[in-house]
């Protein structure tokens, strides 16, 4: 299957990117390379763009998309974690911007065989990274009921988590649940006839919760955003679109805590801490897209984008 992935708040990333034409930028979920391919238009001379994903498929298109800009285009694959240790190994120090599409892409989701959607009956899988161990059929038949409540609540915000954790031990009592219409079919049963009329299909919060798990979405964004911003050189932007409000808040609360670490009450006369900030916040409301791409677009509906600029010397 071809991937394809329509990117969203194209312009308004490469607008808040600040892209100078020799700089150095960092996709680090390159994906189907639709905000990559915009960058490298605007790159000259010594510019360089380094792509980062952990999916083989977006790797693949990537190098495909990019191929007229191979000369200063590099492509790794991995997680985005691994950004700043992935980027010394090249040689690379510091950069001048980075870029952020979280969450699934509009290939994985298409292509029935990754097992991420709740549309058809296929095998679990839910791996953006088809070489780790952990699946969703392990999280679905392996967690206790306890774990299964709270990763559907907290990471789904799904207030029927209780009665689905509970129906999914039961179910797997006495068969395995290996495929997403044996979960689907499961969801909906846990969930009263009346709340499943309206709201959009009554798995598609449990399976993100399930994806999320997989995939250690918020644990990877979570310890990774603060490493990228010091890997920014000065006036260097970093540029992240959620999806959810989950990831949201991450974004948020770190680029707040960016650029006021200080840790003093609030009564004291200066600050003693000795902690400085690390740059500006340029986003004070997050950037959502226009009615015509959410018309145009319907996965852009949800996102958000965020914007922190690197400041030395604050």
């Amino acid at each position: 299957m071809e991937f394809s992935h329509q990117p969203v708040l194209l312009q308004e990333t490469i607008k808040n990117l600040k892209i100078k034409p020799e700089g150095i930028y960092v996709d680090g979920t390159i994906g189907g390379a639709g905000h990559a391919a915009e960058v490298c238009k605007r790159l000259s001379g010594s510019g360089r763009l380094i792509g980062i994903d952990q999916d083989a498929d977006a790797i693949e298109a990537a190098r495909n998309r990019l191929i007229q800009y191979k000369d200063r285009v590099t492509i790794l694959r991995g997680n985005y974690c691994n950004l700043t240790e992935m980027l010394k190994q090249e040689g690379v120090q510091s950069v001048d911007g980075i870029l952020l599409d979280l969450g699934v892409s509009s290939h994985q989701l298409d292509d029935a065989e990754r097992g991420f959607t709740y549309r058809e009956d296929v095998p679990l899988d839910m791996r953006m990274d088809r070489r780790q161990a952990l699946s969703a059929r392990e999280v679905v038949n392996d967690y206790d009921e306890g774990e299964l409540y709270r990763i559907i609540r907290d990471y789904g915000e799904e207030r029927f988590a209780q009665s689905i954790a509970r129906h999914i031990c039961r179910a797997r009592q006495e068969q395995p649940i290996v495929t997403t219409g044996q979960l689907t079919e499961i969801i909906r049963a846990s969930i009263p006839a009346k709340a499943r009329a309206g709201g959009g299909h009554p798995a598609k919060r449990t399976f993100q919760a399930i994806r999320i798990e997989v995939n250690r979405e918020l644990e990877v964004l979570q310890d990774s955003l603060e490493g990228m911003i010091d890997f920014l050189n000065d006036g260097g932007r970093i540029c992240v679109i959620t999806f959810h409000s989950l990831e949201d808040r991450i974004v948020k609360n770190i680029f707040r805590k960016a650029e006021n670490p200080c840790t003093c009450p609030p009564d004291f006369p200066v600050c003693v801490c000795g902690k400085k900030p690390k740059g500006i916040v340029v986003t004070r409301k997050p950037i959502v897209p226009s009615e015509e791409e959410m018309e145009t677009n319907t996965r852009s509906k949800s996102s958000k984008l965020r914007v922190f600029e690197r400041r030395l010397g604050n």
